[in-house]
């Protein structure tokens, strides 16, 4: 099995969803974010911070061309990954890509507090998530093999993609 790929909106649940489905399908799970860090060897948000959006979407490439190869894994991709045609290139060979779909509102409410995402350090953030949401909305579509709405309780989630998984791969 190739890699299976969330993505989605910060706050759609891609690392907490990942975790659970990865422990579940005894599959090693990696965090695009994370690898970032790892890499750097600072935060995401410094890295906005010292070198900007397109710094970090760069880097956020270089990482998923390295984490993708692996098989029997789960990545939880960056919100803004589908922003680069070269990143929806990579994920639609990737294997499987799992779009985790999730209101404004429940983005919202799951990262209103959340002072270590960039983008949302505005006088608006909920209208800054619609824009952000109607922007990407229309790219996590043209990748994913599967939509699973994200604001149900995690094991209802879960069991979701489960059988998602495998009807798509009885195709």
């Amino acid at each position: 099995m190739g890699a299976i790929c969330l993505i989605g909106m910060m706050g759609a649940g891609k690392t907490t969803v990942g975790k659970k489905l990865a422990k579940k399908l005894d599959l090693q799970f990696t965090d695009l974010d994370q690898e970032v860090e790892r890499h750097t060897g600072v935060s995401v948000a410094t890295v906005f911070e010292i070198e900007g959006e397109l710094g970090f979407r760069q880097r956020e490439t270089h990482a998923l061309r390295q984490v993708i190869g692996r098989c029997n894994q789960i990545v939880a991709t960056g919100g803004g990954v589908v922003l680069s045609p070269i990143n929806r290139a990579i994920l639609c060979g990737a294997g499987c890509v799992v779009y985790l779909q999730a209101t404004p509102e429940l983005i919202y409410s799951r990262t209103r507090h959340d002072t270590s995402r960039p983008l949302l350090q505005v006088a608006d953030p909920l209208g800054r998530i619609r824009s952000l949401v109607s922007q990407r909305d229309p790219l996590y579509r043209e990748v994913a093999d599967i939509v699973i709405e994200s604001g149900r309780p995690l094991g209802n989630t879960i069991e979701a993609i489960e059988t998602a998984l495998r009807l798509h791969s009885s195709r």
